[in-house]
């Protein structure tokens, strides 16, 4: 679990699941730049149920506020390298958009991950005219590298995405000039 002031970073719990497939699947709330497919409920369920969500290859975290209400999700993947990982983020309800959650968030994860692994580049991909994900990615010391020119294919049409890296050698500057304070990482168990 990782602890920041406005949110906590944790595994999806066995009780979490109900809440967090119906939020995960809440078609409205994806707004223009996530994809409408979903998965069914038990697809979840048994993926769940195998990994927890978490392998080599992929980890899944919930963002929780303070008074543990799951507000978004935050993952991280292999990219194409074993030295890279990529970080995706979604904020499950707009109107808490703007408080500083997903920032938080992904400054746990990233510090975590740079603190326990030897990853050397993370990477945040993010449509050009998507400002809140383009701010999150700047407030985090991420830098715009360049356009992948219709990557994805979202809502019926292709679209563009920015691809945003932060080094390691950049997060340490980064972390030196906070303080070189490392984040309050425990871990527990998943039930």
């Amino acid at each position: 679990m990782l602890k920041g002031k406005l949110c906590t970073v944790r595994h999806l719990l066995t009780a979490d699941l109900n809440t967090f497939i119906a939020l995960v699947n809440d078609l409205p709330s994806r707004g223009d730049y996530f994809s409408s497919q979903f998965k069914s409920p038990e697809t979840m369920r048994k993926e769940f149920m195998q990994n927890g969500f978490a392998s080599e290859d992929s980890e899944l975290f919930v963002i929780e506020d303070q008074a543990h209400h799951i507000v978004g999700v935050l993952t991280h993947f292999k990219a194409r390298t074993p030295t890279m990982r990529e970080i995706g983020y979604r904020l499950f309800d707009q109107t808490l958009a703007g408080r500083g959650y997903v920032t938080e968030a992904c400054t746990l994860l990233i510090d975590h991950l740079f603190n326990v692994s030897q990853y050397h580049r993370l990477e945040l991909l993010t449509a050009p005219e998507n400002t809140a994900s383009v701010r999150v990615a700047e407030k985090c010391g991420f830098t715009a590298e360049g356009t992948l020119r219709q990557a994805f294919f979202i809502n019926g049409g292709y679209r563009d995405v920015t691809v945003y890296s932060l080094l390691r050698p950049e997060w340490e500057e980064r972390r030196a000039s906070r303080g070189g304070i490392p984040s309050n990482v425990t871990r527990l168990p998943r039930m």
